[in-house]
């Protein structure tokens, strides 16, 4: 269990731009910071990150939050492992008591099966390099492949021995369950139902997501036992926390570097990440002899627009070149592209050359994808017609994909000049072949799944969070599901209408004042003996509702009402902040649409006054809200009664609702004249 003062003390020292960063390029804009959103194919920057909110937002997606937020949603980790990951981040101490069984035996399958891969990491390393056989084996092998020490423990890799479960036995002793095992796709469950190991007699490779979490493995036979064997490596099977097609080998090591160097370098297998690095160039990242994925270029994109697909020369690196750069000019990647000296792929030629020299080397022999695609296609078609035009094809398909339309231009004319036809028909078949991408998506987008393509059920470890840290009760926000919606209809109907409209409106703008200002204090009152008390902006609202018999209709406002209420008089308690920071995401995302509606008050307080009110304007702000508020109750309630007094039903009473319907109308006069409007008698 973690303790509520480290928990503060975490959420203090995490700051937005620095977590965000991590994950994703940030550019300044004003006093916060855009860039591409990591939770959805953004194309144009999206995400918001504001500094003196501690806060981010994707403005396309809705995503986002608080540091420890952000981090949850980003590695989908629970909020006591979100705050375990900012605590290691910034070094912060955590003392926690050890769990018990039964909280132990509650932890989500996603969190256990990334604790079983990290445990498997580490066996797999004391394995290579505390065993006589690991030693000779395993580690020898990587030697022989020139690999140093350094760079073997900064890929932190590692051998599984020859013994068929020696590795599952091992797990089961020190307590992790089969079906964790198996699961995480380390052993194999026979028909016969013994378990053995995956990976047995492999030097492994792990996987590691964006944020250093070990999501599966990749295992090589050795050499001596590669004869007759079709495929060398072997990777762990698609699970609840690893999928190929969503994971790039060596982005957690290269992330940094690609950010750096504005500029990412595509390989095909571990062998040639590590190579570079031990090289000196550290912007390299592996599809693992795969084909590209949107998942893997929406991954790429978030760190830069630029890649440089390095391949070897022969006819299977041409072949692996080729694929996958109609989608990155489709997510407006910048495409280079190098063919290694034939012979020569990225890990031997970076074992022969400096880091200085092997970018050199790239820098002059790059070529733009569309170089690329015709030099080769020239030199095949050989003054073919018929391959001349499957070139031309080929090359307008890929240009039809680049969104820029500047940049789609100037590849259409500069196809035009390297064929030596007219820009204007290269132009037509671009628009032409747009028309048909559109048509396939749409198709695409509009086809019923069927039962084969469906997706997964939802993560059960992506719902709330309920794990044992000390924080405020979470009572009540299960309502903030059904008001998140409310969000989207919280701005100030035009004033013909805004009266007959206000009540939900108004709730929400007294919900915006409490997050802005609850604690801060607007004026007197006096208690039962007679003493001055201070009052904040939560507590005037509290009792001004109170008094008259009132409550919000909004299960947002609601909320955010109790929970300032309970918290108003703890030390250093400052709505903002409790809100923005607080454990429970759609509380947190609420209060921060409501901290950046900044129209929403203009109609109560002019544009020209300082963002926070002086405690007299807050006072006239607030009362003047209520009394908005309490006017379109009122005025409700004076409808239903016109509506009882016409309704034949209701004759026996018309005495009594036309003293009510006089009492409402004079609380709708005095109303009218605090909210500033005039009622006609």
């Amino acid at each position: 269990m973690i303790d509520r003062s480290t928990t503060i003390k975490i959420q203090e020292a995490a700051q937005i731009v620095d977590v965000v960063s991590d994950f994703v390029t940030l550019k300044k804009s004003g006093a916060n910071y855009k860039g591409l959103c990591p939770f959805h194919d953004d194309r144009t920057p999206s995400f918001m990150v504001s500094p003196a909110k501690n806060y981010c937002k994707c403005f396309a997606c809705g995503k986002g939050g608080s540091p420890v937020g952000f981090i949850m949603e980003h590695e989908q980790l629970s909020y006591p492992d979100a705050l375990r990951y900012l605590a290691k981040k910034y070094g912060i101490q955590i003392e926690e008591r050890e769990l018990t069984a039964e909280e132990r035996a509650a932890q989500s399958e996603r969190e256990s099966m990334f604790i079983l891969n990290e445990w498997a990491l580490r066996w797999f390393q004391r394995q290579m390099h505390e065993t006589p056989d690991g030693r000779a084996i395993g580690l020898s092998y990587f030697r022989e492949r020139g690999f140093r020490d350094d760079i073997i423990q900064k890929f932190q890799l590692g051998f599984c021995p020859k013994g068929r479960d020696v590795m599952s036995q091992s797990a089961m002793k020190e307590g992790y369950k089969e079906q964790y095992l198996v699961g995480t796709g380390l052993s194999i469950k026979r028909e016969d139902g013994s378990v053995v190991d995956r990976f047995w007699g492999r030097v492994m490779f792990p996987w590691h997501t964006v944020g250093g979490k070990v999501a599966g493995f990749g295992g090589r036979v050795l050499d001596a036992a590669t004869k007759g064997v079709a495929v060398k490596y072997q990777n762990s099977p698609e699970s609840a926390i690893y999928s190929k097609r969503r994971e790039l080998y060596g982005l957690f090591q290269a992330k940094q570097a690609i950010v750096k160097a504005d500029q990412v370098y595509m390989v095909e297998g571990y062998t040639d990440v590590i190579s570079m690095h031990q090289c000196g160039i550290e912007n390299v990242v592996a599809n693992s002899g795969t084909a590209l994925t949107k998942e893997q270029i929406h991954l790429l994109h978030r760190f830069t627009n630029n890649i440089t697909l390095l391949y070897d020369g022969d006819e299977a690196g041409i072949h692996a070149a080729q694929r996958g750069t109609d989608m990155l000019l489709a997510a407006g990647m910048n495409v280079q592209i190098l063919l290694l000296p034939d012979g020569d792929d990225p890990d031997s030629f970076a074992r022969k050359h400096t880091a200085n020299d092997f970018r050199q080397y790239v820098e002059e022999h790059k070529v733009d994808f569309l170089k690329f695609k015709t030099t080769l296609a020239m030199n095949q078609a050989q003054n073919d017609p018929r391959k001349l035009s499957q070139l031309v094809a080929d090359i307008v398909t890929s240009i039809s994909f680049i969104p820029d339309e500047i940049t789609r231009t100037l590849y259409i004319r500069e196809t035009a000049q390297m064929m030596q036809m007219q820009e204007q028909m290269i132009y037509r078949a671009v628009q032409n072949q747009m028309s048909k991408n559109r048509e396939e998506e749409y198709k695409r987008r509009n086809t019923p799944v069927t039962v084969g393509d469906q997706q997964p059920e939802a993560d059960p470890s992506l719902a709330a969070d309920t794990s044992p840290v000390v924080e405020p009760s979470a009572q009540g926000l299960s309502d903030i599901d059904a008001a998140s919606s409310a969000l989207s209809t919280a701005s100030v109907p035009p004033a013909s209408s805004a009266r007959e409209q206000a009540a939900p409106a108004t709730e929400l703008l007294l919900a915006q004042l409490i997050v802005r200002y609850g604690e801060k204090i607007i004026c007197e009152a006096e208690d039962g003996e007679g003493n001055a008390v201070p009052l904040s902006v939560t507590e005037f609202i509290f009792y001004s509702l109170t008094q008259d018999g009132l409550a919000f209709a909004q299960p947002l406002a609601q909320v955010v009402l109790d929970k300032a209420m309970k918290h108003v008089h703890d030390e250093g308690f400052v709505a903002e902040k409790y809100f923005l920071s607080h454990r429970n995401q759609q509380l947190s995302q609420a209060a921060f649409q409501l901290c950046m509606d900044k129209e929403e008050l203009s109609k109560y307080h002019s544009r020209d006054q300082q963002l926070v009110p002086d405690s007299s304007r807050l006072l006239e702000l607030t009362t003047h809200v209520l009394a908005d508020m309490k006017l379109s109750i009122v005025r409700q309630k004076i409808n239903n009664v016109m509506a009882d007094m016409k309704n034949p039903a209701m004759k026996s009473q018309q005495r009594e609702l036309l003293v009510r319907f006089k009492e409402l109308k004079d609380a709708e006069s005095r109303l009218a004249k605090e909210c500033g409007d005039r009622v006609l008698k």
